[in-house]
């Protein structure tokens, strides 16, 4: 079944290329960019050049006489469907060729309706071949794994082993570089977790709040596991839209602090206000009612649920007619988690079930965020991300607190930060000042 993970691989790239597309396709609808539309259309020529060496003589024809022949042999099961997809690969070349005709810079000069139409066609293309994949990876795939012998998979994965994407071999030839790199200025969200910031931001900035000043106090809080003091006497203050950080090692209280603010941990003493209310005693759900809601370690998704089920999860204190928002709003957050919505959450990346856990806790429209290790357990370029969208919210004006031991990158991103040490804040101040004190750098940073 090793195809199934090279094709799906090839379809992240290919969102990397046709969004590429869009943001093209946006820019040369705007007037105001029209000083850019030499090298955009000479882009889009490209990707239209890429697209069709790639799909026409790598992916499609191996996918047609290998992996559907196979899967029309052994069931009459989605029949329908295969040759949907059959059309699409014959279509596919048909209409590549006229986005990359309407693209050349004589046409758009010379007809006035060509631009348009250029970026009415990259939308139709976009919509296709969404729904393409879509449709491949919901059904065609597993209805391969189901009914497709040892001997099939054998014949299918001997042909895909072969096979090399463009984007992704380091011998490729100068025009694809010069793509990858045009792609990346243009797209810079690695593997397509997170949308873009212009478009969630604009959405969520109605939820900014108008009040200011503190949000969020804790004052003198402990907790005990048993006879065990897991926090002594812990004080923090979280201003309204503010991004606080919270840094130490394992063990340090960081996580306690979280599940106490939450009311998943009672609180042995101390305060906890939020918005002005005395929360110490409200039980955990009705916390979540008032706007406070935690994206736990682990991530801790259902796996067998659907990606969408567990979004719905999500919302369980609001109404059902806001649910449909609510996921619209999410998946302009993480486009990945719209192409895979049908799809059991266990069969996600790890920084796909982050993104899904972000969601999950959205879902709720949470004044202040709790994000326990967002970063835990994945590759460094997906923690870039993972910090890129924890920014989004935070221009959105939603109130974080970050607990994360990626200190690096949290005091980077945060307005204000505590040091949590055995239970206790040792050291306080603005993110970017602790990010050159030397005691934290020594500590945390390895300098």
């Amino acid at each position: 079944m090793r195809a199934l993970a090279t094709i799906e691989a090839e379809h992240r790239n290919m969102w990397r290329v046709t969004n590429a597309l869009g943001v093209l396709a946006d820019r040369l609808g705007d007037p105001r960019a029209a000083a850019d539309r030499p090298t955009d259309l000479a882009t889009v020529a490209l990707i239209a050049d890429y697209l069709e060496s790639f799909t026409e003589r790598f992916h499609h024809p191996k996918e047609s006489d290998l992996l559907f022949t196979h899967i029309r042999r052994r069931s009459n099961e989605g029949a329908a469907i295969i040759d949907r997809l059959e059309r699409d690969h014959e279509m596919s070349p048909h209409q590549v060729e006229r986005i990359r005709d309407l693209a050349r810079p004589a046409v758009v000069a010379t007809e006035a309706a060509a631009l348009a139409t250029l970026v009415e066609e990259i939308g139709s293309f976009r919509h296709r071949l969404g729904e393409h994949m879509r449709l491949e990876e919901d059904v065609t795939f597993p209805l391969a794994r189901q009914v497709l012998t040892a001997e099939d998979w054998a014949e299918v994965d001997a042909a895909f082993d072969a096979h090399v994407d463009p984007l992704g071999d380091p011998n490729a030839p100068a025009e694809i570089a010069l793509l990858r790199a045009r792609i990346t200025q243009l797209l810079p969200a690695p593997e397509g977790l997170g949308g873009r910031s212009d478009v969630v931001v604009e959405k969520l900035a109605p939820r900014r709040a108008a009040a200011q000043g503190t949000l969020l106090a804790v004052s003198g809080l402990t907790c005990r596991y048993g006879r065990i003091e897991a926090l002594h006497g812990v004080d923090i203050e979280i201003g309204t839209g503010e991004l606080v950080a919270l840094v130490g090692a394992n063990g340090a209280g960081k996580t306690t602090l979280l599940r106490c603010i939450s009311g998943v941990q009672p609180a042995a003493a101390g305060a906890i206000r939020y918005g002005g209310q005395d929360i110490t005693r409200l039980r955990a759900d009705a916390r979540v009612r008032a706007g406070i809601a935690q994206v736990p370690e682990g991530r801790q998704v259902f796996g067998p649920m659907s990606i969408e089920d567990n979004l719905v999860m999500g919302a369980y204190t609001r109404p059902s007619g806001e649910i449909r928002t609510g996921l619209d709003e999410v998946y302009d957050l993480f486009p990945i988690l719209r192409e895979r919505r049908k799809l059991p959450a266990g069969t996600l990346s790890g920084g796909q079930q982050q993104m899904l856990a972000v969601g999950r806790a959205m879902m709720s429209r949470p004044k202040l965020l709790l994000l326990d290790e967002p970063s835990m357990g994945l590759a460094p370029l997906i923690v870039e991300e993972i910090f890129r969208i924890v920014k989004m919210l935070k221009e959105a004006g939603i109130t974080i607190l970050l607990v994360e031991q990626n200190a690096r990158a949290a005091l980077a991103v945060a307005d204000h930060a505590y040091v949590l040490e055995t239970g206790s804040v040792t050291l306080e101040g603005p993110g970017p000042e602790l990010l050159k004190n030397d005691d934290v750098r020594r500590a945390y940073l390895g300098m």
